[in-house]
């Protein structure tokens, strides 16, 4: 409340002045009015798009043993035999390698769940292209410098893609189950896995685990395919400025203020996620509006070309903050924080 009423302040304030002031308050040679109409290009906006571990459905697991029963591990399976598990052990079991999955006297077989939120990597596209029209009211001069008041209404099409594929987080539980003292697993490799039946005979293993372990593993979820974010940003800027004339036909102008925008945008996704040799497909879009306000701080030059005419080229620091909304699947931000705009255009002075 306490920006907003310093805010109302300030623009009542430069409005206030810039009416109250007469239009016959002007240097002999410089006129009271400016106009300017200026293309302008947007940089340094970027956005990412993130999604959440928790809203994906994946299926089920599609390797299958000799018989034909699903596996219950990305890296094996433990079943029961045809005996029932008699005395707590079972043949019927297989694991993919026996160089990485016995440890000590227990065979290791783990399963992976994605897990937490993942991220796409900041992009953009620039230049966003778009105009201004800027209108400057001349209010009085100390010495060489002149001063007044600067409105401004902006438009900015913004259209950022992204086509690139990154990685999230899974959780990975591995259970152990141990097999006889003194006795040696049959040898396994990921292109010769062991597996047992359940008729047996074959070598025994425990049929339940005696020890879990859990570990995040970061990179274990890949996600690829496209993304897009659009939107028509339309902006007013209001503050005050003071220009200094230089050399013959020269003006340097600084300026800075309050800058508000309304956003309408549109976002997009159409993504493939992947984990343990499993894949599901995620696509959404979906619509917002939202309103934007910060502050604005620019300079700009300009060359008399022809009696009241000006060519004028400048640069814009603005500061919206950062934009963010949940489209249902995916969660778009888009850094408006420090956005960068360079302009050019034509002036006409009256």
């Amino acid at each position: 409340m306490t920006n907003m009423k310093i805010t109302q302040a300030i623009g009542s304030l430069l409005v206030a002045a810039a009416v109250g002031v007469p239009s016959v308050v002007r240097s002999e040679d410089f006129v009271t009015n400016r106009l300017t109409f200026s293309a302008r290009f947007g940089f340094n906006i970027s956005a990412r798009f993130k999604g959440s571990a928790d809203n994906l459905s994946f299926p089920a697991n599609t390797r299958t043993t000799p018989r034909g029963d699903a596996y219950n591990y990305d890296d094996g399976y433990v079943l029961t035999d045809v005996s029932g598990n008699f005395n707590g052990q079972t043949w019927y079991w297989g694991y993919d390698n026996s160089a990485s999955q016995i440890s000590g006297e227990n065979v290791l077989l783990s399963r992976s769940t994605p897990s937490g939120d993942f991220s796409s990597p900041s992009f953009d596209s620039n230049p966003n292209y778009g105009g201004e029209l800027t209108y400057d009211r001349y209010l009085g001069a100390k010495g060489r410098f002149r001063f007044g008041v600067e409105a401004a209404g902006n438009y900015l099409n913004l259209s950022l893609r992204d086509n690139s594929t990154f990685s999230g987080s899974v959780t990975r539980v591995t259970d152990a189950y141990p097999f006889t003292p003194g006795t040696t697993p049959p040898a396994a490799t990921p292109s010769n896995p062991y597996q047992g039946s359940p008729d047996g005979p074959g070598f025994v293993i425990g049929d339940t685990p005696i020890g879990s372990t859990t570990a995040v593993v970061p990179g274990g979820l890949s996600v690829g395919g496209k993304r897009k974010f659009d939107a028509d940003i339309w902006g007013l800027r209001l503050g005050p400025y003071v220009d200094f004339p230089f050399a013959d036909k020269f003006n340097v102008w600084v300026s800075g203020g309050l800058a508000v925008g309304w956003l309408n945008g549109e976002a997009s996704w159409n993504e493939t996620i992947t984990f343990s040799g499993l894949s599901a497909s995620s696509s959404g879009s979906g619509s917002h509006d939202d309103f934007l306000w910060g502050g604005y701080a620019g300079a700009n030059i300009s060359w008399d070309f022809y009696e009241q005419w000006s060519v004028v080229g400048g640069a814009q620091y603005q500061h919206f903050g950062d934009y963010e909304h949940n489209f249902g699947g995916r969660k778009v931000e888009v850094d408006l924080g420090n956005s960068i705009f360079v302009t050019i255009g034509l002036s006409w002075r009256f």
